[in-house]
């Protein structure tokens, strides 16, 4: 019988390698000695040393480039010292030009498609008004053991204190920054669009966790859409300024949801979606609004209530599709969540033979395998556009539009 040769853990290790292609995740792929090396803070075509970081075994492992000797053209100084290695594990691309980070995330997305859907696409990353800092209207921050408030390390359960971040918006991480707060304990923090702060703490009790208000109120105000929306202040929103309004607008020009028909909005959060399409169908039409989670449902049931056309379920979109007699769409607009829509609301929607499937994806890999599972039953992707959303990040948006052949 042949021997199984067993790779050493190369935990702590230094080698120097040759960076390839940018890979999901907000990393690069490497080799050496016939392994496979994932590294971040690196970009394709740089000479580096790096120092592996996580060795369970098998064909890969994880690392950083500590020591750049050969820089790309398109590598630039972070503006945070915490984006380096052993830093804050938030931002994936800081060392990268702006045109550089939107080059690899389109880059990931066509890998993606071509690999999980077998789709050749000419992808481009567009830029969102504001720059690459600044933007995050809403995040979550850890609580280290001495109290201070910070952002876990990659991959890991570390406190990396902050005294800034340069990609959060004014009105969250530098409003809770100078506090001591509850060892162990994490905090939401969002600002909306009255520049209000809103902040909870959330202290873990047994297997529970209690929340306390330290800033603002449980409702967050936004607008999108010619709307104002009223919803919980840690909810689901867009966290970039501009991305509500730009989705909004892009539904509503590819859904084009038939007058007094019926259009479906899956994953529907507090209805951004669903206004844009009852509108569309007009009042003798009917939107059906499917959200899982129940204060989402209810907000959304406020905010739309002078919208009688929408119909609103609580409850997963697999059960609701499942359960409810729901009229035929002639249109669906699904906004999953990054493990995407999966086979069995895929199969429910394709059932109903809608004539236009529009997907907004928060996750490339997720939106791929959705578009091949569509493929299934006839669905074509027609049209694609990808947005930075989510600056200084490996986290893009995309917009696709699945037609039937």
């Amino acid at each position: 019988m042949a021997e199984i040769a067993s790779v050493t853990d190369w935990t702590g290790r230094r080698v120097e390698v040759e960076v390839g292609a940018v890979a999901h995740g907000g990393h690069c792929v490497a080799r050496a000695e016939g392994r496979v090396v994932f590294v971040r803070h690196a970009l394709p075509g740089e000479r580096v040393v790096v120092e592996i970081t996580e060795d369970r075994g098998g064909s890969f492992c994880r690392g950083d480039a500590v020591d750049v000797l050969t820089a790309s053209p398109e590598r630039v100084a972070p503006p945070c010292p915490l984006a380096a290695p052993g830093g804050c594990g938030g931002c994936d691309w800081q060392h990268a030009s702006a045109r550089e980070q939107r080059a690899l995330k389109a880059a990931v997305v066509a890998e993606q498609l071509q690999r999980l859907a077998g789709l050749d696409w000419d992808v481009e990353v567009e830029e969102l008004a504001g720059g690459l800092t600044h933007w995050r209207t809403r995040t979550r921050l850890a609580v280290d053991s001495a109290g201070r408030a910070g952002f876990r390390a990659h991959r890991s359960h570390r406190v990396v204190p902050v005294r800034d971040c340069v990609i959060a918006a004014p009105g969250t991480v530098d409003a809770v920054i100078s506090r001591e707060w509850t060892p162990g304990a994490e905090l939401d923090v969002s600002v909306d669009a009255t520049g209000r702060t809103h902040a909870s703490e959330l202290v873990p009790v047994g297997r529970r966790t209690r929340a306390h208000r330290v800033l603002g109120s449980a409702t967050a105000v936004e607008l999108a859409a010619r709307r104002e929306w009223r919803l919980d202040a840690h909810g689901f929103w867009q966290v970039h300024p501009d991305a509500a309004d730009l989705l909004a607008e892009l539904v509503a020009e590819w859904a084009q949801a038939p007058i007094d028909g019926c259009a479906w909005d899956l994953y529907a959060g507090v209805g951004l979606f669903a206004a844009v399409l009852a509108g569309q169908v007009g009042p003798q039409g009917t939107v059906v609004a499917v959200e899982s989670s129940h204060r989402a449902a209810e907000d959304g049931a406020d905010n739309l209530s002078d919208l009688p056309q929408v119909r609103v379920f609580a409850g997963r979109v697999e059960d609701v599709l499942a359960a409810a007699d729901l009229p035929a769409p002639g249109v669906v607009v699904l906004d999953p969540p990054r493990k995407g829509a999966g086979r069995e609301v895929v199969d429910a929607i394709a059932a109903r033979a809608p004539d236009r499937i529009v997907y907004v994806a928060c996750d490339p890999a997720a939106l791929a395998r959705d578009v091949a599972s569509f493929a299934g039953h006839g669905y074509a992707l027609t049209r694609l556009r990808a947005f930075d959303t989510f600056p200084m990040t490996h986290h893009v948006e995309c917009v696709a539009l699945l037609e039937q052949r």
